[in-house]
């Protein structure tokens, strides 16, 4: 489907909001069901796969398999099946009647039957000079996506939550040397993650230190990094306000930001849609306490990162994807079989 399709013509089966893994694998399974899906790809096609360069833990490719050539066959995929992709991302979400209405930001209207929300998390970013020109060339926010790049190597954590002690850990089976850097000098992170990240020798860490600046290029990669520290902490903000803070330049081959996601959920404020207190949405089991992707609104699936704070791979992603489809796929059956009981006529 290209942008000049008329998407206010229809009342869909499914629309899928998200094209990363967990959309387009909800994507594959919809259209091969004959739901005629339409994925809306957002302000962010392929989402955080499209950060990374080489893929080297997706189950199918032994040899690895570049982020956005992964993405891209995927949308083939889809697409073979019959699904339509549009670009469009949704403003406002009405769920209180059916079917649902969604309003997209350039002013149309789409209605479904079945919603799947595949919005997936943005990795927060610290706003270090080259980090765009260096995001997925030795640049990361995601350590067991990307760790084993980095064998032999120094390189730096930037976080103090359990999310930047895990990553050092698992960092520290590959790399020579793992810095933790923390703009305070007390972790937030919890007690027994921060007792093992201390007791590992191959991690270190630089308190009151914020990174400034990574330096590299998308052909060698990440080389140094800058770093500003002041002993009251919160150095980059001192600086900002012309406190005198030391800087130094370090020798690294990767730097990863390990300061949290945000869940691309905003568009459901306001809806019967149960999120968490971070905005991740929370999913149902069955009456036979089984997990499902089924939301608290009847119709409205959850897939991928969006429902997942915890793991965040890829392949978990696609796991969901397709379960918000099978999902889906029954209750839209369930939908057909009830409104055909409407429509009998009583002997």
């Amino acid at each position: 489907m290209n942008k000049e399709t008329d998407t206010t013509a229809d009342v869909r089966n499914v629309v899928i909001v998200g094209s990363g893994v967990a959309g387009l694998s909800a994507a594959v399974y919809a259209a091969r069901a004959d739901l005629e899906p339409l994925v809306l790809e957002g302000p962010e096609p392929g989402g955080q796969l499209t950060l990374t360069t080489d893929v080297e833990n997706y189950l199918g490719f032994p040899e690895g398999v570049g982020g956005m050539e992964l993405i891209q066959n995927g949308k083939d995929q889809a697409e073979r099946f019959g699904a339509e992709f549009t670009h469009g991302t949704v403003e406002n979400t009405m769920l209180a009647e059916r079917p649902f209405e969604l309003e997209l930001s350039n002013g149309d209207t789409l209605q479904t039957r079945a919603l799947i929300v595949a919005s997936g998390a943005s990795a927060r970013w610290v706003g270090a000079e080259n980090e765009d020109e260096l995001m997925g060339y030795g640049l990361s926010t995601c350590a067991t996506c990307d760790g084993a790049f980095h064998r032999g190597d120094d390189v730096l954590v930037i976080g103090g939550g359990d999310s930047a002690m895990e990553e050092a850990l698992f960092l520290a089976k590959f790399a020579d040397n793992v810095t933790i850097v923390h703009r305070r000098e007390e972790l937030r992170a919890s007690e027994i993650m921060a007792d093992r990240a201390r007791d590992n020798e191959t991690i270190e860490f630089r308190w009151n230190t914020e990174l400034e600046a990574i330096h590299g290029s998308q052909e060698a990669g990440v080389t140094s990094a800058t770093l500003v520290s002041h002993p009251d902490g919160y150095p980059a903000e001192k600086a900002a306000t012309g406190v005198d803070v030391d800087r130094e330049t370090v020798d690294v081959g990767g730097v990863f930001y390990a300061i949290g996601h945000t869940p691309n959920t905003e568009f459901l404020e306001g809806t019967a849609v149960d999120r968490d207190e971070s905005g991740y949405l929370r999913t149902r089991t069955d009456d036979a306490g089984r997990a499902t992707t089924e939301t608290a609104v009847e119709g409205v699936f959850a897939a991928g990162d969006v429902a997942d704070p915890h793991y965040q791979q890829a392949v978990t992603a696609a796991g969901t994807g397709s379960m918000a489809a099978l999902d889906a796929e029954a209750h839209l059956e369930t939908l057909e079989r009830t409104e055909e009981a409407a429509f009998e006529i009583p002997l």
